[in-house]
């Protein structure tokens, strides 16, 4: 299953930000998801570069804490990325998300 955590609608600040995606990554690896889709926009109206900058540096250490097993960008969501296609594989219905395909550099894929 793919959880979308969508930051953008409520424009938090960047440290209520990354709170929420810890709390959601834990969540989700009680809730058995194999990833997150965080959509945080990338910075052109507000504070969403800061966010994805804070949040990608993040996620590179929950990586090498073992708290998660990887991440990327939306760039990278599409069915020709190996990366994607390992999510992909997983779960067949997540073939049906509306970024898949996009190269959507708004949004960020966690892998729990």
């Amino acid at each position: 299953m793919l959880k979308t955590i969508n930051l953008k609608e409520f424009s938090p600040t960047v440290d209520y930000a990354l709170a929420v995606v810890e709390i959601e990554i834990e969540r989700a690896k009680l809730e058995g998801v194999i990833a997150l889709k965080v959509l945080h926009g990338y910075g052109s109206h507000g504070r969403g570069g800061a966010i994805l900058s804070n949040l990608r540096r993040l996620l590179q250490a929950f990586k090498k804490a073992g708290k998660i097993k990887d991440f990327f960008g939306g760039d990278k969501w599409n069915s020709f990325d190996k990366d994607a296609m390992a999510v992909l594989l997983q779960d067949k219905t997540i073939c049906g998300d509306e970024d898949l395909n996009r190269s959507n550099p708004g949004i960020t894929i966690i892998i729990i």
